[in-house]
């Protein structure tokens, strides 16, 4: 204990013994007045010693306060100056007023009066963004960021060594893939065994001396699957590769006239074998339903990223899976009350002609079928159709607003959608909560987003339009279906029209649709009735063409007026005829809709995919032909976010 403090406690006991000595003299003056006057003075004696001692106390009392205020402040002074990590003070202008010497243990360079970017482009970045704490790179060293704002301090912390364990946990982290060989049972039916022995083992080859390259566990698991274990190291690893294997099968197996291609799975982001294995079978899946040739890699986020996809789904030369489907469709028709149909929003040609054919398969089965169709979301071409079926009376009974359908909406209604597997895009999203089984049927890529547990998918990127796939289904239906001219050429109408009139993703089971169809009535002139364009549109188009300019090797790019508006329909017409000028390999129309948003339709002969590209824009579609619309943003805008996509799709990037 202080010395101070002792004589402070001694203090208070020499004031106590002075009170009851003054007492008790005082009552002794009274009998004994000279021993009175000697016990005064030896009390005087006691106050002068009180006195001392209390001047004493606080005298060190100030010097012990002044000794531990000086230990302080220069434990305090040392301690910050010694700091293991930096500080920052700077002005109002963003302008270094101060450093530690922490700082100019790692920045050699003279600060004060500089601008905070001195420093790094990062830290000014990161202030004026209002972040609290961000990592920046200064030297090969990783610094965490820590703000202060309103005092104008930065704290910059060296996580260097934490920022390696963390990269090297990520690094080691596992991946799963599985390998598919597309179309191979049909490839193979009928091959020689030579030929087929020399087929797998060129293709076996080709995957072994991929996966030893960059250090993969391989295993064939069937004829056409195999399995690939890697880490997340060698995933980046061959991402930056843009899985080249997909081009080396394809490109090998073409020479040898059998259109043979990969698709491929991969599971990332779970420390679980399980989980990481039903990522990649579900990558798998989304890689099948946009066409195969292609990568999909699928995070535990949910992120999916895709590589490849540079060829057409190639056409299934048998129509098993077509004749099984068909069954199927009939067996939830006939267990359910009613049939409801719904196409997307703004329908086309091919979704209310695939929507007519789901009908005839509700009819033909002894149910009842309705069609929603928004008559406010109707473009020119399809007016006229529609215009046809008012004058159809049994026909037109059947199409319901989506007021009505959720109105008829029972437990046990079958909801079928076509020409679309997008929930956000289709006519009335409420439906989908509504009802328990949901059918699929569609023609396009499979997008990220998709129909939550639909009880029957039938989904062939190969396929020219949904026409032709509900064709089909009808082809197989066991009880005959017969159709009269208008239903036969609203089917054969979405089939032109997806197909431009038999020049584009045109397969021989489309002229078998084509042909069934038109042995049911299927009037050709009709459809080009339905078809015509007034003057009006006609000029539009080819202000819209005359617009364009040709961007790096052959990809045209149109742009509308920005004060005017444009049917989405004209717009994909531009970009079809744009698509017919010499060395035009892919075209690109952009303009502004009715409904304010901005349309881009893309289309491209196969060089191009443009579906990634749209799906870089929140759009979709197939390979060579792909739409997207964009709210929020100028036409001008729109012009420079699609440059830079299809700068970094030439560049390889396919994400």
């Amino acid at each position: 204990m202080p010395k101070f403090l002792l004589k402070r406690w001694h203090g208070y006991h020499v004031i106590a013994l002075f009170v009851l000595a003054t007492l008790s003299i005082a009552v002794l003056t009274y009998y004994q007045w000279i021993i009175g006057l000697l016990g005064f003075f030896l009390l005087g004696l006691l106050l002068i010693y009180a006195l001392q001692a209390k001047a004493s106390f606080i005298h060190d009392l100030e010097d012990y306060i002044a000794t531990l205020s000086h230990r302080i402040h220069k434990s305090g002074e040392d301690t910050f100056l010694k700091l293991p990590f930096g500080v920052v003070l700077y002005n109002e202008n963003s302008a270094i007023e101060w450093v530690n010497p922490y700082m100019t243990s790692f920045i050699n360079n003279d600060l004060l009066g500089h601008p905070l970017e001195k420093i790094s482009k990062e830290l000014t970045t990161a202030l004026e963004s209002k972040e609290k704490k961000r990592i920046i790179t200064i030297n090969d060293h990783k610094y965490l960021l820590s703000f202060q704002r309103e005092e104008g301090i930065v704290y910059f912390f060296d996580v260097t060594d934490q920022e390696k364990i963390k990269r090297l946990y990520e690094e080691e982290q596992q991946v799963i893939g599985f390998i598919y060989l597309d179309n191979y049972d049909e490839v193979t039916q009928g091959m020689d065994d030579q030929i087929l022995s020399k087929l797998v083992s060129q293709v076996t080859s080709s995957l072994n001396r991929w996966a030893q390259k960059h250090d993969i566990l391989l295993r064939r698991t069937s004829s056409d699957r195999f399995i690939a274990i890697f880490n997340q190291r060698t995933l980046e690893l061959v991402e930056e590769t843009k899985f080249d294997i997909l081009d080396e099968i394809r490109e090998s197996t073409g020479k040898e006239k059998i259109p043979l291609t990969l698709s491929i799975g991969i599971g990332s982001g779970e420390s679980s074998l399980r989980e990481l294995g039903a990522l990649a079978q579900s990558s798998l899946d989304l890689a099948l339903g946009r066409g195969g040739d292609q990568v999909a890699i699928k995070h535990k986020t949910g992120k999916v990223r895709f590589y490849g996809g540079k060829s057409n789904a190639v056409e299934k030369r048998t129509r098993v899976r077509a004749r099984v489907i068909s069954h199927a469709l009939r067996d939830f028709v006939n267990e359910s009350d009613r049939v409801v149909i719904m196409g997307h929003k703004n329908p086309d040609m091919d979704a209310i002609g695939a929507a007519i054919g789901i009908f005839k398969v509700a009819e033909a089965n002894g149910k009842e079928g309705y069609i929603i169709l928004d008559k406010n979301e109707l473009n020119s071409g399809v007016q006229k159709l529609m215009d046809e079926v008012e004058k159809h009376d049994r026909l037109w009974a059947h199409f319901i607003t989506p007021e009505e359908a959720l109105e008829e909406m029972t437990d046990r209604t079958l909801l079928v959608v076509v020409d679309t597997h997008i929930p956000s895009l289709v006519i009335e999203p409420r439906l989908l909560k509504k009802v328990e089984r949901v059918v699929v049927i569609d023609h396009h890529r499979r997008g990220e987003e998709f129909i939550t547990d639909p009880v029957l998918v039938y989904m062939e990127p190969y396929a020219s339009s949904t026409a032709e796939l509900v064709t089909e289904l009808l082809e197989y239906q066991p009880n005959r279906i017969k159709m009269d001219i208008l239903e036969s050429t609203a089917l054969l109408a979405g089939i032109i029209v997806d197909t431009k009139s038999f020049a584009l993703r045109t397969g021989a089971r489309t002229f078998d649709a084509a042909s069934y169809l038109r042995s049911q009535g299927a009037d050709t002139t009709l459809v080009q009735k339905l078809l015509k364009e007034d003057i009006e549109q006609y000029v539009k188009r080819s202000k819209l063409i005359e617009s364009a300019t040709i961007y790096k090797g052959g990809i045209a790019i149109a742009k509308g007026h920005p004060d005017k508006c444009y049917d989405q329909v004209l717009i994909a017409q531009a970009a079809d005829t744009l698509l017919t000028m010499n060395d035009v390999i892919a075209s690109f129309v952009i303009s502004k809709r009715k409904d304010g948003k901005i349309g881009i339709s893309a289309r491209s002969l196969g060089e191009v995919n443009v579906q990634v590209i749209m799906e870089a824009l929140q759009g979709g579609g197939h390979l060579t032909h792909a739409a997207t619309q964009i709210k929020g943003i100028s036409i001008v805008e729109a012009e420079d976010m699609l440059k830079e996509i299809i700068d970094d799709y030439l560049k390889g990037g396919e994400e």
